[in-house]
């Protein structure tokens, strides 16, 4: 797991990654923040899910460039759940936006990565780690 551990402290390599399961990277940083969005089949709701695992505060805006400034604020590292039901088009719109955050804290030195858990390899994002 050593690997594993020094690319996802490495700020360098922040971005959205996928992964088909989350058993490795949860082993690797225990503490890694995990966002759940079954259900979520419309923007308001996906933000909603949002607000809540992230715990954002009272005021933030309940939009895109609301979350990316929250997110601003945040480095570390993000596992997200069943996303499936989530339309396409916000579901990009997500992706964008944790990419922005991922080149955000990479310029500051700190990590931050967004891991999309996506057995089925779903997703046009690159894998997090070769698997066996």
């Amino acid at each position: 797991m050593g690997k594993l551990l020094q690319r996802l402290q490495d700020a360098s390599r922040s971005g959205v990654y996928r992964a088909s399961r989350d058993a490795e990277v949860l082993e690797a940083l225990p503490s890694t923040t995990k966002l759940a969005f079954k259900g979520a089949r419309t923007k308001a709701e996906l933000l909603e899910r949002i607000e809540k695992q992230l715990a954002l505060p009272e005021w933030w805006g309940r939009n895109w460039d609301a979350l990316e400034d929250c997110l601003a604020e945040r480095d570390g590292h993000l596992l997200l759940y069943d996303y499936r039901e989530v339309p396409a088009d916000d579901l990009g719109v997500l992706i964008d936006v944790l990419g922005s955050a991922a080149e955000f804290w990479s310029a500051q030195g700190k990590p931050f990565f967004a891991i999309f858990v996506d057995p089925q390899r779903a997703l046009g994002l690159p894998d997090l780690f070769r698997e066996a």
